[in-house]
């Protein structure tokens, strides 16, 4: 299976990154080829212009970089987006990238009100890490809107089957290792768990 993973953060160093890292190495161990989007490192434009707004849903995308994007999203078979949420939501480098590369006639269509996905086939696997701890998120109900927004609202209307959310809490600077090498061994297992050896 191809995979295409796309991660955003601005720190290379950071757990985000290990985790994606890992999420990439575990599938190329399993004989899955991968490509990682490293939105930072690629430098990113996640501004959509007025120019760019005037063509979705009607010509070619505005930018080789979309065109470029798209592409990529469409032989993926599997796209996996990881994350940190910064007040319960996408950072503004993932959310742009969101806006500009799933546009309409590319990622749904609308018809009657209603949206029509035009990725479907397609899987998707949701990575995401906060600060703050599961079961805060999970008593205060940000917990169910992040999965209404973001993995139903978003994913799931553009016909992604999304397979698994797989979610970090408690994410804080200078993670002692054996946490992290917990938290990375959940990793390999997301991904063994959905991906076995082909």
């Amino acid at each position: 299976m191809k995979h295409l993973i796309v991660v955003s953060h601005p720190s290379e160093g950071s757990f985000t990154m290990a985790v994606a890292q890992a999420y990439a190495a575990q599938l190329e161990e399993l004989g899955h080829s991968q490509q990682m989007h490293d939105l930072y490192r690629l430098d990113f434009d996640p501004v959509m212009t007025a120019r760019e707004l005037a063509t979705v849903g009607v010509q070619s995308p505005a930018s080789s970089d979309i065109a470029w994007a798209q592409e990529q999203v469409r032989i993926a078979d599997v796209l996996c987006i990881v994350y940190p949420l910064w007040w319960m939501a996408m950072p503004a480098m993932m959310k742009g990238y969101i806006e500009r590369v799933f546009a309409r006639g590319f990622a749904y269509e609308l018809k009657d009100n209603a949206v029509y996905g035009l990725l479907s086939g397609k899987k998707a696997v949701l990575v995401t890490l906060s600060g703050a701890p599961m079961t805060q998120l999970q008593q205060g109900g940000d917990w169910d809107a992040v999965q209404a927004l973001q993995d139903k609202h978003v994913f799931r209307a553009m016909g992604f089957e999304v397979l698994e959310h797989l979610h970090f809490d408690e994410i804080v600077p200078e993670l002692p290792h054996a946490i992290v090498q917990k938290h990375l061994a959940r990793v390999r297992a997301c991904v063994q768990r959905h991906f076995p050896a082909g």
